[in-house]
This record gives structure tokens, sequence and C-alpha cells, in this order.
């Protein structure tokens, strides 16, 4: 008897030892943690992403390895632009297509490059980030558009790369465009946004908060208190004013508090004011310890509802 329950107990030893070295095992699942393993990285190998320099020419590298890695055949779109100084530089747009049921597209995009001295974790990083993930889960999955990623190069001299990115779509490319969604500054505002176009014509921000509400996701629009910006809608200030100009619907994910100062969007934080283009605080050690837990929060969830919105996204019947 004795014997018995010796083996009896070696037994669940056993299960529970290999219970536990199959869950040590079991990689990372959790939304948004993908994003973050991307944030960090490109904070603390690549640091500030100039339009113009190397670094920003490594971090388009390092999107175009990341998107191969998920399947996608990545190109890049150079362009010749003026910085701020007017001086003549070379950037680039990282673009991979994902075919879909329909060979109409919908464009998913976000800017990496960053202002000097800046790591950028939130303005641009977060949504380079977030990006990266969204294609490896939609990896295997069947969407009901083509997916056009484009990450922008040079957006902090003037929206450089989606202009020009914009600006050769050919007008049959326009007309078979479902929407853009342009991604930007989402780790360090204190609330968490989704914008679209005024009204009745801004069904992108409309599904998208349909999505967040069944979801339980807490996220908001712009509760238009500042009449230059009415509700819901945003400034041209991102990559989605060169998509809106040509008469695409977009959406637009941002975090940051628009009660807060001239209620217009700029001031992202109660604690902290404004922290893009800040060195001392849009980066991680900042961020994390200001801050705790915010950055996981805020990838996860929009993490969440880009994939909802991309497997999900409908228009309205015209």
């Amino acid at each position: 008897m004795k014997k018995k329950w010796i083996a009896i107990v070696c037994c669940l030893v056993l299960m529970f030892t290999s219970f536990v070295s199959l869950a040590a095992a079991k990689p990372r699942t959790e939304a948004g943690s993908v994003a973050a393993e991307h944030v960090t990285r490109l904070a603390e190998s690549l640091g500030d992403r100039v339009a113009g320099t190397e670094d920003e020419k490594k971090a388009a590298q390092y999107i175009v390895e990341e998107l191969k890695k998920v399947g996608l055949q990545p190109t890049l779109q150079p362009f010749v632009t003026k910085n701020r100084a007017q001086e003549e530089i070379s950037s680039q747009n990282v673009i991979a297509v994902k075919p879909g049921k329909s060979s109409k597209q919908l464009i998913v995009g976000a800017h990496y490059d960053t202002v000097k001295g800046v790591q950028g974790i939130d303005d641009n990083g977060s949504s380079v980030g977030v990006l990266l993930e969204v294609a490896k889960q939609l990896q295997d999955k069947k969407t009901p558009y083509t997916v056009t990623f484009i990450f922008f190069g040079a957006e902090e001299i003037g929206k450089k790369g989606s202009e020009y990115y914009a600006s050769q779509m050919k007008p049959e490319e326009i007309k078979n465009t479902v929407a853009m969604i342009n991604l930007d500054s989402l780790i360090a505002g204190d609330k968490m946004y989704v914008y679209g176009n005024e009204g009745k014509t801004g069904w992108v921000r409309e599904q998208a908060l349909d999505i967040a509400k069944k979801k339980k996701l807490n996220v908001e629009t712009n509760p238009g208190n500042n009449p230059e910006y009415p509700k819901g809608t945003t400034g041209d200030w991102s990559d989605h004013a060169p998509f809106q100009e040509l008469g695409i619907p977009f959406g637009y994910f941002e975090a940051t508090n628009w009660a807060l100062g001239d209620k217009d969007g700029y001031t992202q934080t109660e604690k902290h004011g404004a922290i893009w283009h800040d060195p001392q605080k849009d980066n991680l050690s900042f961020i994390q310890a200001e801050f705790p837990g915010r950055m996981e929060e805020h990838l996860h969830t929009f993490t969440i509802l880009l994939t909802e919105l991309i497997t999900h996204i409908k228009p309205p019947k015209k």
C-alpha cells in the first residue's frame, strides 16, 4: 500500500512539473506583447530615427525584416524631399500588401521616423509596434479586403512620406481604396481615441467605436469642445491628411487628452503635459516610471481594436 501511494505521489509530481514546464515554454500571446517588444527594440537599438539619416534607413530595414518573418514581401518606395532646413534628403516608405478576399484595398499606416534626440517610443514607435503585431496576427487569416501596410518615412518634417505615396496614387487606385487607417502616438496620452471624417461620413470611426464597445475597450473620440475640431474629427497634422484630401475615408488612432489645454488634442497628459518631441519624456524609462502599465494597456487595446477593425470593416452601401 505504501509503495502504491509513493507511485501516485511521484506521478502527480511529474504531471505538475510537466505542466509548469509547458506553461513556462508557452510563448506570450497577450495582445500588445509583441508590439511592446518592437517598441523596446526600436528605442534601445536605434534611438532617434531622423528623416534622411542612416538611423531612419536602419529602422526601415528593421521593418522590412520583421514583415518578411510573417510571410509578407515588403518593398521600399524611395523619395527625395527637403527637411525643415530646406536641405535635400532621401527617405523611404516601406510597403507590404496582404491579399484579401476582395482586390479593393484598405490602407493601414504609421510613420516610423522621429525628431532629433528623441527615442520616440510614443511618437511613433508605438504605432510601428502595433502595426507589426497586427501583421503577424493576420498572417493566417483571410481579410475581407486587401490590406496595404505602409510605414511612412519623413513624417516629422511635414508628412513627406504619406504625401509622396498619395501623390503617386492613380485615379483607379484611389477609387479602389476602401479607407485609410492611420496610427500615431499611442502610448503616452491619458486617453485612447479614434477619429474620422466629420458627421455621417465618419463611418470608419463609428465602426471602430462599435467594436470598442463590444470588446469593452476604453476608447472614445474627440468630444468636440474646440469648435475648430468638431466632434469625432481631428487636425491635419498626421499621415491620414493626404488621403483625406483625395476623398478617401479615414480612421485615426491616437492617445492624448482633449480635455486639457486649448482642447485641441495637443496636451497629452494631465501629469506632464505634452510628451511628444520632448527628449526628456518620450523615452522608455520616463514613460514606464511616470505612467506604469500605460504602455502595456494601450498597446493591448489598440492591437485588438485594429485587428478587429481590419477583419470586420464594412463600408456603407452607396
